[in-house]
């Protein structure tokens, strides 16, 4: 099948040290595959770093860029892929390379954990961002003044984020049907036994924990106290109060929780409670006191102890051994990350 030169769309993936690989890869390969597809190089990808230097993947495997940041002229995309705790080491230069894709009529955006970057250099203004369900309490005390949307892709203006690796896949498959048609679209997919083509308002999916279920393939009553419990994670909730706003008496719930969870609702609620507190441990700067506050508990000392019992050792320990997500100085998202202030 002749399909006509299309121009190349240049795709940029900024790695930072911890990155995800699986968000690499899932850029790459569909954009690979639908250039062998049509015998054409309707895609063009590069990886990017801030130095020249091997950027090592959260799996330990190192990749060596293709360019460098400031080596950047012009991208129709370019993707920052990190861990939380990206930074950049020089944020003047990074910031005038990343102002120049934005002014040459390209688009800035993040997978994942990238996010955090990206959001730290206050580009993206009001714009609305996509985020992973895993770092949403962490990212929004850091940066409560960016909207965020629990939606696998967000496009909002000259920003684009994707939520997670397979949120990634979709995006690109998304780019593939823009450039080359829904014919090669739909191939790429099947190449890669992707089974559903799923559009980019889809919401992410949210384990509920002691189970292999999503929360959302729960029974409609405990998908709700569920909710609800999210939506008071700092108020001191009782079983009688979320019994009576799902329509069940408190020990119908009960049975019902421990049937589905094998917990009770007050036991899965302050499990609930502890993961968010450690997205808050490992992912902000937020102390410990203060996180205490956030997820419901008056008394350090008392969280502290729920904390240890969840996950084996202190908030404090937890955060120090967590060496793979610091930045140096025991910082993990430091103020002067802001290129806003130096553009």
């Amino acid at each position: 099948m002749n399909r006509p030169t299309v121009q190349p769309i240049e795709v940029g993936i900024l790695i930072f040290p911890g990155f995800p690989m699986s968000c690499l890869t899932s850029c790459i390969e569909p954009l690979r595959a639908a250039n062998e597809i049509t015998g054409t190089d309707a895609f063009r990808w590069a990886v990017v770093s801030e130095t020249p230097d091997p950027v090592a993947a959260s799996a330990g495997v190192s990749f060596s860029p293709d360019m460098t940041l400031a080596e950047v002229k012009s991208l129709d995309f370019l993707f920052f892929a990190s861990s939380p705790a990206g930074r950049f080491e020089a944020p003047a230069v990074a910031g005038a390379a990343l102002q120049r894709v934005l002014r040459n009529n390209g688009r800035l955006g993040a997978f994942s954990a990238g996010i955090f970057p990206l959001a730290a250099t206050g580009l993206t203004g009001t714009h609305p961002v996509s985020l992973h369900w895993c770092y949403e309490r962490a990212f929004r005390t850091t940066f409560p003044d960016i909207p965020t949307q629990d939606s696998l892709i967000c496009d909002a203006g000259p920003f684009v984020t994707a939520s997670g690796a397979s949120a990634v896949f979709d995006l690109m498959l998304d780019l593939i049907e823009t450039r080359v048609g829904g014919d090669v679209m739909t191939e790429v997919a099947c190449w890669f036994q992707h089974p559903v083509v799923r559009g980019s308002a889809i919401t992410q999916k949210i384990p509920a924990y002691s189970t292999a279920k999503s929360a959302d393939l729960l029974p409609k009553q405990l998908e709700k106290a569920i909710r609800l419990f999210a939506a008071n994670i700092d108020a001191p909730l009782r079983v009688g109060d979320i019994a009576d706003q799902v329509g069940l008496s408190s020990r119908t719930l009960e049975r019902r929780f421990k049937r589905a969870l094998g917990q009770s609702p007050m036991q899965y609620f302050r499990t609930m409670r502890m993961k968010q507190a450690r997205q808050l441990v490992l992912y902000s700067n937020t102390s410990i006191g203060e996180i205490a506050q956030l997820v419901g508990y008056a008394a350090p000392g008392v969280f502290s102890r729920h904390y240890r019992d969840s996950f084996g050792v202190s908030p404090a320990m937890d955060r120090n051994s967590k060496t793979s997500l610091r930045i140096g100085d025991g910082d993990f998202l430091p103020p002067e990350l802001s290129l806003g202030q130096v553009l």
